[in-house]
């Protein structure tokens, strides 16, 4: 053999060895998630109602504005569902003294964004810019917010673009079965109503969406957060010469619902479907309550993270679905915790069975430290990421602000964490997290899934019978 051959080949044998030997070396570990120090806020009310909270955010030359209204979907009435959508969408279209296209450009020229979102509780106007416009960027977004010109040359076509986005989430089997539950769980309330109908979204004029935006909106109802880098003397007088004399509006209310509780079973045919479609839960307590941070790390060793035990027991070890999940939804004094998923028709019963069978156990059986010390490093490791932009640390206010809570809910969350211990998660899980009172609703082939089902829900009263 030609010697240079042979220690060439020598080498590079022990260099497969070396680097097979790093490759199941084990990483260092993560450095420990920290508690959340909440940057110096300066707060300040105007006279109209309205407050502000600005945070020095940072060293990157950019400031993130959100104003936030307590004036949306929930304020709807009974025949206005989707209104606040419209509203919110059309307030994008210009206001008294600027096109929607001179909006734009203001905001491409100051290196940012503007937009208008609505959800549940709020309509939220966002926007960001380089730091030397933050003045300016207050301005505009106070326009738009105060001013809004509702152009009639722009409602048929917002409302074309509205029931398309609303007729294409509908198609969706996620939706449908989401929705289906939100109504089971809030029969009574705004939380529970289903996606608007093209004959509501088409019966708004525009006097309504004016008068739902004069009976909604006003300075009382608004709070402004400014994030990121910027000269806290200018936002202040920025938002103050803006916003000072807008009118004060009603006062803040966001109607409460009362869940309901309701051990019962829904199946939506969907004729041919290879896969069901389930949502399986019942509401919890509220983010205010004591218990929440325990649901919530118990929540994730159960279904909420990716190494969570029904995660891998019915996608990895099973295969019965892709991306399964739980989750607790936080709504204003009430929640819900459901599991949701897409698992093949042929095991939707052997699906269900083990969602249940994971919950059970974890109810009568404690987990291990060291099981429980990897969720929370993940729970802890998701907060820190969660406050490391401006934006994430506006979210985290606007949150404490709208639940009611102290400041303290942010600052205590880490340490609060990893103080959850393997019994209060047995525990908690015990006490919240109940199949049998739980509402089942089920997207799939009928045909195919009846007798799973049935059987599923007789194994169900068996097991609960025995506990």
């Amino acid at each position: 053999m030609n010697k240079l051959f042979s220690i060439s080949m020598s080498a590079l044998l022990a260099f497969g060895a070396s680097t097979a030997v790093a490759q199941k070396q084990t990483p260092p570990p993560g450095g420990e998630p920290k508690d959340f120090t909440l940057p110096a806020k300066q707060e300040f009310t105007l006279p109209n109602g309205l407050e502000a909270t600005l945070v020095p955010y940072g060293e990157v030359p950019k400031v993130t504005v959100s104003m936030v209204v307590e004036a949306a979907n929930v304020h709807e009435g009974p025949d206005q569902n989707g209104l606040a959508d419209i509203v919110g969408r059309l307030m994008e279209e210009g206001t008294a003294t600027r096109s929607a296209k001179q909006i734009a450009q203001e905001v491409a020229r100051m290196g940012g964004y503007l937009n208008v979102g609505v959800g549940p509780n709020q309509t939220v106007i966002s926007g960001e810019a380089l730091t030397e416009y933050g003045p300016e960027l207050i301005a505009l977004m106070a326009d738009v917010l105060e001013n809004p010109a509702f152009p009639a040359s722009e409602l048929e076509r917002v409302k074309n673009d509205f029931k398309r986005q609303m007729n294409l989430a509908r198609a969706q089997p996620g939706t449908q079965a989401s929705e289906k539950f939100r109504a089971t769980l809030y029969p009574n309330h705004p939380y529970g109503r289903e996606l608007p109908t093209d004959e509501q979204v088409d019966s708004y004029s525009l006097e309504e969406v004016k008068d739902f935006y004069q009976n909604q909106f006003g300075a009382q109802r608004t709070h402004v957060y400014v994030a990121g880098k910027f000269d806290e003397s200018k936002m202040k007088e920025a938002i103050t010469s803006s916003l000072s004399d807008w009118e004060r509006g009603p006062a803040p209310r966001i109607p409460v619902a009362q869940p309901v509780t309701k051990g019962e079973m829904l199946v939506l045919d969907r004729p041919g479907a290879p896969q069901s479609t389930i949502v399986f839960g019942l509401p919890v307590v509220p983010v205010s309550d004591p218990d929440y941070m325990k649901l919530q790390v118990a929540n994730s060793l159960l279904g909420g993270s990716f190494g969570s035990r029904i995660t891998r027991n019915i996608r990895e070890d099973k295969g019965y679905t892709y991306s399964p999940r739980s989750y607790i939804n936080p709504r204003y004094k009430v929640a819900e915790w459901a599991e949701q998923a897409d698992v093949t028709t042929e095991h939707t019963g052997n699906s269900l069975n083990e969602i249940v069978y994971e919950i059970n156990r974890l109810s009568k059986e404690a987990p291990a430290a060291e099981e429980l010390e990897g969720i929370q490093n993940y729970e802890a490791g998701l907060f820190v990421l969660r406050n490391s932009t401006p934006g994430g640390i506006i979210s985290q206010l606007n949150f404490l602000d709208l639940h009611d809570l102290p400041d303290s809910y942010l600052t205590n969350q880490v340490q609060n964490i990893y103080a959850v211990t393997p019994e209060q998660v047995r525990s908690i899980t015990e006490k919240y997290i109940r199949p049998e009172d739980m509402t089942l609703v089920v997207v799939g082939d009928k045909q195919q899934i009846d007798a799973q089902l049935k059987k599923f829900q007789e194994d169900l009263k068996k097991t609960t019978a025995t506990q």
